[in-house]
């Protein structure tokens, strides 16, 4: 279970998607996703990113979606942005070995980071997201076998874990504010949960 000090959870929100005739599960900033089963994981993304991990040999996978909370220290590795990227991808990353995934088997596919947040005063903050994702899979010697990140466009993102498919809309036509919404309420939470605890690493 995720310390209290970190917004990373797992996603409450699931359904039985009759699009794909299959059960979904629906992730918001925040939170992450990871199951044995032969389902459909969903998430939408404007400045944050998603990682979709999965043991390519057994089909066990999961998604998370999160950003770096702004900072004044830019790119030191040890910075309090990192340490929540950090976490966030240790989460999905123990949860998945907890459910049987082998660690040499991970392979992930990352979306998002784009520049759609006029608010945040980090303008860059998607591509700060969409670098993290990337340096700390390459940190970690986790294969990146597909990537769509920064552009100007939020993406919904269609994962199913036991094939690996992944499917990415980009939404050139947003007719309400609930992508920025979320994202600046989560970004919010950020600026104000101070880092608690450890991770448990495997």
């Amino acid at each position: 279970m995720a310390e209290q000090g970190y917004e990373e959870h797992v996603a409450p929100n699931q359904y039985y998607d009759r699009q794909f005739d299959i059960e979904a599960a629906k992730i918001l900033p925040g939170e992450y996703y990871a199951t044995r089963r032969d389902m459909l994981i969903v998430t939408v993304l404007g400045s944050c990113v998603a990682a979709c991990i999965r043991d390519r040999a057994s089909g066990i996978g999961g998604m998370n979606h999160f950003m770096l909370p702004e900072s004044g220290d830019n790119e030191d590795p040890l910075s309090q942005s990192a340490r929540y990227g950090t976490y966030a991808m240790e989460m999905l990353i123990n949860q998945l070995i907890k459910l049987g995934a082998k660690r040499p088997n991970l392979e992930a596919k990352v979306f998002g980071g784009g520049n759609v947040m006029r608010h945040f005063t980090v303008h860059n903050i998607g591509e700060r997201n969409a670098a993290f994702v990337l340096d700390y899979l390459g940190t970690e010697k986790i294969r990146v076998s597909a990537q769509d990140l920064v552009g100007i466009y939020p993406r919904k993102v269609y994962f199913f874990p036991k094939t690996g498919k992944v499917l990415v809309k980009r939404l050139k036509n947003i007719h309400n504010n609930t992508i920025f919404e979320r994202e600046k309420e989560y970004s919010s939470r950020l600026q104000v949960t101070p880092i608690a605890g450890e991770v448990e690493l495997f």
